[in-house]
């Protein structure tokens, strides 16, 4: 393994003096300045890995290979060895502020042999490379802050060597990316040195197999080294949540005219649009951030406790939704009040997107098993047997569907993963379904075996998402469950790493004076949204369920606490009373906003999401039902 290198950034190397100790994977760096006068300056520490032919970044939460698929419909950051040119024209200097750069030609600024970011972008503080496959891999990771301030963490491919990097404070390269296809010229920290200051900071190199998925050892040791200084708070216990939530769904959210859950409502009942008419969203798509999902969650609870007005509310928005079908035979994808049922979010007309039906047929199956409802049956097998029909020979099931015709649109991506679950929990129904989600099982693998899940969520296009590993956990669960077959348990397990890839490790430092920073909010456990949506949020309470059935097939307790850390998380933000954070009693958001990306870090997004209340609805039913109620 190369030897660390120490960089000064923006001031005379000469007057710093720079040691690196010890042993081991554990490295400790001296800082000393010896100037007469105060310098604003950064330091950088770099791990060169030579003969890098076909590097494999990961940055968790943040980055992974090269990030953004070629062609993606959303910009974003992605790696290229030689971009195209055009695309690349930034001059990497270490010595000098890193440039932002104004060309007409440039045709995409997100594409880059080299990235640097803050490290509150990323979900562990550490960064990866497999310098080619087959080769082992090295990881560098850091503190999220230091006596210098916030940490940077950064790549570069550069003559034929990967090199991996800590800046100390940060600085992004080449832009900053702020969740749209505007570049924001990047930022730039520096510490200002005072004249004998001495600094220590502590590093860590990880050794890594040829298997990328060695990453998951990695990353669970520095979780249980973190997990001491970032405890959980949980505002209220799983019982009381479970009572806000599905009382905030029913409050809010559900709309009895004519029977649907609102995806998003304003925390401010007086704040209206441009037309005049409050800022609620007056839509419902059929699963994912509306739906039957999270009806089912509220039928859950209504079942539980006994309420009658819940479990009514509830079976009305299931009612809605498999009353009309598409000419296709699936579901629709969005209901829109001035409209009706019409496609999913995709720019391909008339196109029904295969991860929101497929996750609203599995849900509506588990809704059947617990009702015995045999109208919403005919509707799960119908959606069913359409994805059946339009199966290829080698198992993919399509992202993608034409909502008239039923032609497969787009076949790229892990999206019709959501199907397997559905088929699999469906097996007793037709005998069709279970080797139909075998073959499906089997195709989709090679993406979770290659860490490429990618393409779950309707509005990032193709890109990588903390989803796709939610929807590749519930799939292999469900088939491990009905067919009792290792390999699928192995691929559930791969899976639920990928996803964990995406929870941060440690809690982030807010502005003293923000939302988050006065509520002391406490990131471990919250996940990443993906590399494109770079907030924070609780889509991974769905696989509550499966992270713990995970626990019970392995014996790995690890899954378990993982789950149970995120359902602690999430009992945070949720309103106890009207007024509570300016939200009423019930309301959930869906964005913690922990690093500059849409909004400013410490920010909270004053809309209460359908799916938000939803999914910790469900994550505290499952959590009762396994007995882990506190």
């Amino acid at each position: 393994m190369s030897a660390l290198i120490a960089e000064v950034l923006d001031a005379d190397a000469s007057l710093f003096t720079i040691g690196i100790s010890g042993d081991g994977d554990r490295r400790r760096v001296s800082v000393s300045y010896d100037g007469t006068e105060p310098v604003a300056a950064a330091v950088r520490i770099s791990l060169p890995v030579p003969d890098a032919a076909a590097p494999w970044w990961l940055i968790p939460g943040l980055f992974y290979g090269d990030n953004r698929p070629a062609g993606n419909d959303r910009p974003y950051p992605r790696f290229e060895a030689h971009p195209a040119p055009g695309t690349d024209p930034f001059i990497s200097d270490p010595f000098i502020s890193d440039p932002f750069i104004s060309d007409p030609f440039i045709s995409d600024p997100f594409i880059s042999s080299e990235w640097h970011f803050r490290s509150d972008r990323a979900a562990t503080p550490a960064v990866f490379v497999w310098p080619d496959r087959g080769r082992p891999g090295v990881a560098l990771s850091a503190p999220p802050v230091t006596a210098l301030g916030l940490t940077g963490l950064g790549f570069a491919l550069r003559d034929g060597a990967a090199v991996l990097s800590a800046t100390f404070p940060a600085r992004e390269y080449p832009v900053t990316y702020y969740g749209d296809a505007e570049p924001r010229p990047a930022e730039v920290l520096r510490h200002a040195f005072e004249p004998g200051s001495v600094v220590e900071i502590d590093l860590r190199v990880h050794e890594l197999t040829e298997d990328r998925h060695d990453y998951a050892r990695v990353l669970r040791e520095l979780h249980a080294e973190g997990a001491a200084s970032a405890p959980l708070r949980p505002w209220v216990d799983i019982p009381t949540a479970a009572a806000l939530s599905a009382e905030g769904l029913h409050r809010w959210h559900y709309d009895p005219d004519p029977g649907v859950l609102l995806e998003t409502v304003g925390f401010d009942r007086e704040v209206s649009g441009r037309d005049g008419k409050s800022v609620d969203r007056q839509a419902m798509h059929v699963g994912w951030v509306s739906g039957i999902p999270w009806a089912y969650a509220m039928l859950r609870h209504a079942h539980r406790t006994g309420d009658a007005a819940l479990q009514d509310a509830a079976e009305r928005v299931i009612d809605f939704c498999t009353a009309e079908l598409s000419p296709s035979g699936t579901f629709w994808g969005v209901w829109y009040r001035d409209s009706g049922w019409t496609q999913s979010w995709t720019e391909h007309r008339r196109g029904l997107h295969g991860r929101t039906l497929g996750e609203a047929t599995q849900f509506l199956v588990r809704a059947v098993a617990l009702t015995g409802r045999d109208d919403w049956r005919a509707a799960a097998v119908s959606n069913l047997d359409a994805v059946v029909a339009r199966q290829r020979t080698d198992g993919n099931l399509g992202s993608i569907h034409h909502a008239e015709t039923g032609e497969v649109l787009v076949w790229d991506g892990s999206a019709g993963l959501a199907w397997v679950g559905a088929l699999a929990e469906a097996t007793s129904w037709d005998e069709r379904y279970l080797p139909a989600a075998v073959r499906a099982g089997d195709w989709y693998a090679r993406l979770v075996l290659d860490e490429n899940l990618h393409g779950a969520p309707e509005d990032v296009d193709l890109a990588g998402t903390s989803e796709d590993g939610y929807v590749a956990v519930m799939a292999y669960i469900a088939l491990h469950r009905a067919t009792e077959d290792a390999r699928w348990l192995d691929l559930a397990r791969r899976a639920a790493d990928f996803a964990l890839s995406f929870r941060y490790t440690y809690d982030v430092d807010f502005p003293a004076t923000s939302m988050l920073g006065i509520y002391d909010f406490g990131t471990r456990g919250a996940d990443q949204a993906s590399p494109s949506n770079q907030h924070l949020h609780a889509y991974g309470l769905i696989m509550t369920q499966e992270m713990l059935a995970l626990t019970a097939a392995t014996g790995d307790e690890h899954y378990r606490e993982r789950a149970l850390e995120s359902l602690a998380c999430f009992r945070q933000f949720i309103a106890r009373f009207d007024g509570d954070f300016n939200a009423y009693r019930g309301m959930v958001t869906e964005r913690y906003y922990q690093t500059e990306c849409f909004q400013p870090k410490g920010m909270l997004l004053t809309l209460s999401h359908a799916w938000s209340a939803g999914v910790l609805l469900l994550g505290c039913e499952d959590a009762i039902a396994a007995g882990l109620a506190e």
